[in-house]
């Protein structure tokens, strides 16, 4: 009986043990070996001090990386946030095969970047691709999408606009069937049209769920679109889809630049850090609880 104040964190510490292992200590080491000078085969050791961090600004490929990254979350965002709210709602009438439609539209997400990437870059072949096909037949040209500035990066950002849309859409969906129908009513008393209730009434009592999708698009486009940009581009052409996550992946284990990439690996933190701080602090004071 006196250890029933104890099985909570009993049950807690498988969890716990493993989020340490996994998590923090790999966070901590790379913080520490940020500090120092790691031979390929990490057999020998030289502390540095901040000497990767300088290496790092000094690299201008690092900030073109930081640039194409700074193009490629704000557009994504934008257009998933945009998109997938007007989506959502053509999906919210009462419509025949609604519900057809709501599950279709949901497939791109449950299946991984990599794969999407996968089929990006069979539509996007230059010869045997559906997309350079239409355009051949509508235009008499075709493009090369992936190996040419700037077709490279619209390419990566269409395809993960299109892998991360459908998380959106189910979202304001719910939001949007949550609204209360006297709310709606009143505002047609009232003479407000189709616009003014799309965006004047429902889209600032949805903004709780916008404020949650921004946070998780831009994780999302920081992070998982690895998959997309190593299948499609490579980082490429010229480094013109090489994006802060991708160029860490290039230093780390093609050019074997182990304590580089772990200081890398601490500005992306800092960077993702201030950037959540700065919305939490001021874009929090737009978002309206019911």
């Amino acid at each position: 009986m006196k250890w029933g104040k104890y099985t909570p964190y009993l049950l807690l510490a498988p969890t716990l043990i493993i989020i340490a292992l996994f998590i923090y200590w790999p966070a901590i080491n790379s913080f520490l070996m940020s500090f120092y000078k790691i031979s390929p085969f990490g057999d020998k050791r030289i502390f540095a001090g901040f000497d990767n961090y300088i290496k790092l600004f000094e690299n201008e490929a690092y900030w073109e990386a930081l640039r194409v990254t700074f193009i490629y979350i704000v557009t994504t965002v934008i257009i998933v946030i945009i998109l997938g709210y007007l989506i959502a709602q053509l999906l919210d009438n009462k419509v025949f095969g609604v519900k057809i439609y709501r599950t279709l539209i949901f497939v791109p997400y449950v299946i991984s970047f990599t794969i999407g990437g996968a089929l990006w870059t069979f539509m996007l072949n230059p010869v045997a691709g559906h997309v350079n096909y239409i355009l051949s037949r509508i235009t008499g040209e075709s493009i090369n999408w992936l190996n040419q500035v700037p077709y490279a990066l619209i390419s990566i950002i269409v395809a993960s606009v299109w892998k991360m849309l459908p998380f959106s859409i189910i979202f304001y969906l719910a939001g949007l069937q949550s609204i209360s129908e006297s709310i709606i009513e009143s505002s047609l008393i009232d003479g407000a049209n189709v616009w003014q209730r799309m965006w004047k009434i429902k889209f600032p009592i949805l903004s709780p769920i916008t404020f949650y999708l921004v946070i998780m698009n831009i994780t999302n486009g920081m992070f998982e679109s690895f998959g997309i940009i190593d299948i499609m581009t490579r980082g490429g052409p010229l480094g013109s889809t090489t994006t802060l996550i991708y160029k860490l992946y290039q230093d780390a284990f093609f050019f074997q630049k182990t304590s580089l990439a772990a200081a890398e690996s601490v500005v992306l933190f800092i960077i993702m850090s201030f950037i959540t701080f700065l919305y939490f602090r001021f874009g929090e004071k737009r978002v309206h609880y019911q």
